[in-house]
């Protein structure tokens, strides 16, 4: 990789360990194989656990490694280059997971739960996105009413990723009767499983192994301790969240578009037309120059974001930024790579027809890059 003069021997052996660990358990024709039986990889979050890569960012007190976001993001960028569902539940336990609880949960929250997700015991899905808020979050409308033993939920989320697997959801409510907008939001720990929760899987294009759910709720009740964070304040405690995932998803589509590359520079030296490898024409030399060109700079922005949240530093604007360079990165490297496969590509058994389907979803996932591209002009004082 580009990024190697700058490893260290402990970064070296973090990324030494994703290759064992996909060799083990991802190689390609497995990936190949839950994508097509829409098979999640729940089932390697124990082994990804003891493998230490869920238990970077935890404090070692907490039983993690206690290292900073730079090494998150090394992982994550390998991770996304070897098999993007592994990629995508590494975000899961790390981004809605464990730096949630530690961002603004509370002692015994942490206590409890951050253990078990560095050991890839527990899960736990983000439900924030609603038939009438998406993009515009402060328009939630599930309630949450104090009831005698907690809270009484009422409304209903969709598209939910991994709710279905997930041991816990991060349910967005008004907490607060009559408040609008941001104001009167909180969070609150949501088993799926609890009484008077409805879930319907919803059929999607791409991402089969990261199943999305429609949810329900129609009256569950959870404990008074299930509330995450102040009351009220949950809109402002769940931008820090998706400030990681969006850190998160830059990181991993990164790493999905220069496999997209490596497969595309592969085929066009193999493929032969008119007596010649096609990658021997200029319009494919260049088109493959122009994809690696985007990849490098995703993965310049990827690196400069991890480095601005390892030394905390404000980085709102950049972490808008990254999301934007690489999502529409890889969306922009799976077209010209169907173009460059051609008929190769669009066969079912393609590696790059499941890299251009899944791409589809990142550009809004996350938060719109309509909405980043907002964040990042108001920013520069707009």
């Amino acid at each position: 990789m580009a990024i190697d003069f700058a490893l260290g021997e402990e970064q070296r052996g973090f990324l030494d360990t994703v290759d064992r660990f996909i060799a083990r358990h991802l190689p390609p024709a497995e990936v190949r194989r839950r994508d097509r039986e829409h098979v999640p990889p729940y089932d390697l979050l124990p082994e990804m656990g003891e493998a230490g890569l869920l238990g970077l960012p935890v404090p070692e007190a907490l039983g993690g490694l206690g290292r900073d976001w730079r090494d998150v993001a090394l992982v994550q960028l390998a991770l996304g280059r070897h098999a993007y569902m592994a990629a995508s539940i590494f975000n899961r336990v790390i981004g809605f997971g464990a730096m949630s609880l530690l961002t603004y949960g509370s002692e015994a929250q942490r206590t409890a739960l951050v253990p078990r997700l560095a050991q890839g015991r527990l899960l736990i899905a983000l439900a924030l996105t609603e038939p009438e808020a998406g993009t515009d979050a402060a328009a939630i409308r599930t309630r949450a009413e104090r009831c005698e033993g907690g809270w009484r939920i009422t409304g209903r989320k969709t598209w939910i990723s991994d709710a279905g697997g997930a041991d816990y959801m991060l349910v967005a409510v008004r907490t607060a009767p009559g408040s609008t907008g941001a104001e009167g939001v909180s969070v609150l720990l949501v088993p799926p499983t609890a009484p008077g929760i409805a879930m319907t899987r919803l059929a999607k294009v791409g991402n089969n192994a990261m199943p999305s759910w429609d949810i329900g709720f129609g009256g569950a009740v959870v404990p008074a301790d299930a509330l995450v964070g102040a009351e009220g304040r949950g809109f402002r405690h769940l931008m820090s969240t998706l400030h990681y995932s969006r850190a998160s998803m830059a990181a991993t589509v990164t790493g999905c578009a220069q496999a997209a590359v490596d497969l595309a520079l592969a085929h066009a030296r193999e493929r032969r037309q008119f007596g010649r490898p096609i990658g021997s024409f200029q319009v494919l030399r260049h088109r493959l120059a122009d994809m690696q060109m985007r990849v490098d700079q995703a993965r310049l922005a990827v690196l400069h974001l991890a480095w601005a949240i390892a030394t905390g530093a404000e980085c709102r604007r950049e972490a808008a930024q990254a999301k934007v360079i690489a999502t529409e990165c890889l969306q922009y490297v799976t077209d010209h790579g169907m173009q460059i496969l051609a008929s190769a590509g669009y066969a079912a058994e393609s590696d790059m027809q499941r890299y251009w389907r899944d791409a589809r979803l990142y550009s809004f996932g996350e938060g719109t890059n309509e909405i980043q591209r907002d964040i990042i002009a108001k920013e520069l004082g707009l």
